[in-house]
């Protein structure tokens, strides 16, 4: 089980970013959630197995059609156990 904490940063608010992570998190298994930030960024947490999650952050590093990512940093974290995805305001 791996847990990631993920920032983006680019043009990567209004561009369906949230709802796509969401939507590949889900149908990976994953739990954890996804925001946007007021300083212009996308914000995650993503928890599953290793490769479910580094599945997810590959995509993230491109994100969908019209996304523009500048920057892509991660850290680790313990897993709690989170089965839930969902998209935070």
């Amino acid at each position: 089980m791996r847990r990631v904490h993920v920032i983006v940063t680019g043009t990567v608010q209004g561009v369906g970013y949230r709802w796509s992570t969401r939507l590949r998190a889900e149908g990976l298994g994953l739990g954890g959630w996804v925001r946007n930030r007021g300083d212009g960024a996308v914000e995650a947490e993503l928890e599953g197995p290793e490769d479910a999650v580094e599945q997810l952050l590959d995509w993230m590093a491109d994100g969908p059609p019209g996304a523009r990512v500048r920057d892509f940093r991660t850290a680790e974290l313990d897993p709690t156990g989170a089965k839930h995805f969902e998209v935070r305001a």
